[in-house]
């Protein structure tokens, strides 16, 4: 075979509109025939490295982000591939905990770019950009190298293009219902796809699950041969309590129990997110002796989830958050009555016209004084009328206002926020939420990369 030949990307932009001229991420064509053929292409990077996979329907990034500290405290070097961003393209790819920077990215997809082509011309249909930055990100960490790649899927798990990995531990963070166009309309249909990513003679670290969900991981796990670690039985969290810019956690794992720990994220959830991660990473290490206690403790305390609860400014203070189903915007919820005393709390939501906007709507509910319907720039966007008409139902029409444009919809809720505060014990705050893109969006506007 002649050595392939393509155009080099010379910027971060030539390379992202490369990628982004492909499949996009919501076009899908089941199948692992494509990355496959591509990895295959490549050298099998994948291969080249031990691996923590992950798969769920929230919670996955911060977990993610979670194991990566826990297991760069404990010297090793990671790479974290993660779907999807909140602001740039590169952060999807990690090294040692750091977002490839633009020379990096841009090399990285020239080392793979021949290849896609010659994956084109050989399959039914053209790799998609996920597949593609799939295989960037496994051949980066191969080249870096890397002792370990944490790997959360994009969408489902058996045929999700991650899936070319078979990983020392798979993660199966809480099961809900989302992209049921796909994955399937009950808890167990969604379970039977991300059960794919347990792989034989590894350990499946699972969180709590609705009870159909559980008994499929359980059966998937019987199956292949997987031992399995289920949060509320071999681990779980023993306490919480939420403390200034975070809480306090006590932690049982796998190998010891480690207390008073400090998290700077808020809510149970995040606690939940914590302590699969210490279980998977103390499964990963295959050791009988708890982790030390000085090093979870300063790796938790340096965790961060851009997006994810995240207190972006102040005065009015506004707050970020990615939750865009019901199940995370219930977590949300919890999360804000349990951490904060904002009165009054004016949403700013806008969501992808995909996605359960009446659940979503209904579980902020009763925290929102009023709510700020408005749109993303994306073409999945749900329009903004068509978002109020479904707000208007659930809170009623005085409390409802309609800004398409996100920057003046933030103003607007800001504004509300200031004017409304009342006693000199709490204070308005802005919720931005609905979507990935909604929050990551904002972020930008409000200066957020850091």
């Amino acid at each position: 075979m002649s050595e392939p030949v393509a155009r080099s990307a010379e910027t971060f932009a030539e390379a992202e509109d490369a990628l982004l001229s492909r499949w996009p991420e919501t076009r899908l064509e089941p199948s692992l025939d494509r990355i496959r053929a591509f990895t295959e292409l490549l050298g099998d990077p994948q291969r080249a490295y031990r691996s923590i996979h992950l798969t769920g329907t929230n919670g996955k990034t911060s977990t993610s982000r979670m194991i990566d500290t826990l297991l760069r405290a404990l010297d090793l070097r990671t790479g974290r591939f993660t779907s999807p961003h909140v602001e740039r393209m590169s952060e999807r790819i990690s090294i040692d905990g750091e977002p490839l920077d633009d020379e990096a990215f841009v090399r990285a997809f020239n080392d793979i770019a021949p290849y896609t082509h010659l994956v084109d011309d050989q399959e039914a249909h053209p790799l998609s950009f996920f597949e593609a930055i799939v295989g960037m990100a496994y051949a980066a960490f191969a080249d870096a190298p890397v002792d370990v790649a944490v790997v959360e899927v994009g969408m489902g798990g058996s045929w999700d293009a991650t899936n070319v990995i078979d990983a020392d531990v798979a993660v199966v963070t809480p099961i809900a219902v989302d992209h049921t166009a796909y994955l399937g309309t009950t808890p167990a249909a969604i379970a039977q796809e991300k059960a794919g990513i347990i792989k034989p003679g590894a350990i499946a670290v699972v969180a709590q699950q609705p009870a159909e969900a559980m008994a499929v991981l359980t059966a998937r796990a019987a199956e292949v041969g997987a031992t399995l670690a289920r949060e509320g039985l071999e681990f779980g969290v023993v306490d919480r309590q939420p403390a200034v810019g975070g809480q306090l956690v006590t932690l049982q794992g796998l190998r010891g129990r480690y207390d008073d720990l400090f998290l700077p994220l808020y809510g149970a959830h995040q606690a939940q997110n914590a302590v699969v991660a210490l279980a998977a990473v103390e499964a990963f290490l295959s050791t009988d002796q708890p982790l030390s206690d000085e090093v979870v403790r300063a790796a938790f305390a340096e965790v961060t989830s851009p997006g994810r609860l995240e207190v972006i400014r102040r005065s009015p203070t506004i707050v970020l958050d990615a939750a865009h189903n019901p199940a995370g915007a219930e977590a949300t919820a919890a999360a804000l009555e349990d951490s904060f005393q904002f009165s009054p709390l004016i949403g700013v939501i806008g969501v992808m016209a995909d996605k359960d906007h009446e659940g979503l709507l209904a579980a902020f509910e009763p925290l929102l004084e009023h709510v700020v319907v408005t749109q993303n720039s994306t073409a999945r966007a749900l329009p903004a009328e068509d978002l109020a008409a479904v707000a208007r139902e659930v809170f009623g029409a005085d409390r409802v206002s309609v800004v398409p444009r996100l920057a003046d919809a933030i103003d607007e809720a800001a504004g509300r926020a200031e004017s409304g505060s009342g006693d000199s014990l709490s204070s308005g705050a802005v919720l931005v939420t609905g979507s990935v893109v909604t929050v990551g969006e904002a972020r930008t506007l409000l200066g957020g990369r850091k």
